[in-house]
């Protein structure tokens, strides 16, 4: 053996071991506004990436049971079939669709991230854009609401609060997720990091129309997610929804040059990204459907690291500050019941079918 060998050799034996992952990222159309064939489509896909050795799965924004895409073209007057519908079909923390996403997680034995759209059980009409984590045995470890909704999503979501801003720390890494425009938002992202996030996760819709001109979303996705990954030296995780042809159809409402328009979108794209900033994989684009994978080592962010650690030595403190208000924002307190009790952590529990 070569000097150059044996330095090798004992660089990978002594000292500690950092966790591996294989990711993940699915990009699927869910079931129009149909919470429990879209359920079964996440179970579906779960396996296929379980029987592909993957550790997490990650499925896109609001999947369940649709990222709702009208709010952003259709007036707020023609809006409330489909919010009337969207809530219908809206998850509750914990109920009876959450149950089915534990059973899933622990049945495949793989951490789960979904994004659903939450709606709350004591004000009718309320719902927020929420990604849930689940870990190997079915318990709800994360569960993040948008902090802001962004544009149109307002006449939909209401706003998060600084409670779910969290790592969850986990034998393949600790992870960290924020939801599509929060990406955006350098001190959202700095919160995540200086806590030593190393796996990152980030969802968003299938388009993203601001305009009647077609953008270019797909490289505004690869731009924003390359980026994080770089400046905090993670692995970033992204995965983006697809819209079928069924949605176009009904979020067209019988007129044909909207059914086009919403055809000729600008796609978003799904992709996983490392440490140094470089694709991890090929990506997933052009509103096609399927699911990317990618083997993670967390030791490769070390190096990158000890160059560029933004939350950390490659940083001034005593210059700059931030400080984040974890605080829940409740309706209201009920003192025999607690006060601000956690979100976090819903364990697992086996139906009794006897």
């Amino acid at each position: 053996m070569s000097k150059k060998e044996a330095v090798k050799e004992v660089t990978h034996t002594i000292g500690d071991t950092l966790p591996k992952l294989r990711a993940a990222a699915v990009q699927a159309a869910p079931v129009f506004l149909n919470r429990d064939a879209t359920v079964q489509k996440v179970a579906r896909l779960t396996k296929e990436a379980k029987d592909n050795g993957a550790d997490l799965v990650v499925f896109p924004e609001s999947f369940i049971p649709t990222f709702p895409l009208w709010c952003l073209f259709l007036p707020p007057v023609d809006q409330h079939p489909f919010y009337k519908r969207l809530f219908e079909n809206a998850v509750t923390v914990p109920g009876p669709a959450f149950h089915e996403l534990q059973k899933i997680a622990r049945d495949n034995s793989i951490f789960l991230s979904v994004g659903i759209c939450e709606k709350s059980t004591a004000n009718f009409g309320t719902m927020w854009n929420t990604t849930l984590l689940f870990d190997r045995e079915g318990n709800m470890i994360g569960h993040h609401r948008k902090l802001l909704p962004t544009w149109g999503e307002k006449l939909v979501w209401a706003f998060g609060d600084g409670s779910s801003l969290n790592i969850h720390d986990t034998e393949i890494g600790r992870i960290g997720s924020l939801i599509c425009g929060e990406n955006s938002n350098t001190l959202a992202r700095y919160a995540l990091v200086a806590q030593g996030e190393q796996v990152h996760i980030s969802v968003y819709p299938p388009c993203w129309p601001t305009n009647r001109e077609k953008g270019n979303y797909a490289d505004c996705l690869r731009v924003r997610t390359c980026a994080h990954a770089f400046e905090a030296k993670v692995f970033n995780i992204c995965s983006s929804a697809s819209l079928d042809e069924d949605a176009m159809e009904q979020m067209s409402v019988g007129d044909p040059a909207l059914k086009e328009w919403l055809h000729n979108q600008s796609w978003a794209l799904t992709m996983i990204a490392g440490p140094n900033g470089q694709p991890c994989c090929p990506s997933i684009e052009n509103n096609q459907e399927g699911i990317i994978y990618a083997d993670c080592d967390i030791a490769n962010e070390i190096t990158a690291k000890g160059i560029h650690d933004i939350a950390g030595a490659y940083q001034r403190f005593d210059v700059f500050q931030l400080r984040v208000n974890k605080t829940p924002r409740e309706p209201a307190y009920f003192y025999d019941e607690g006060i601000g009790e956690s979100r976090e952590y819903i364990p697992y529990e086996e139906e009794d079918t006897e």
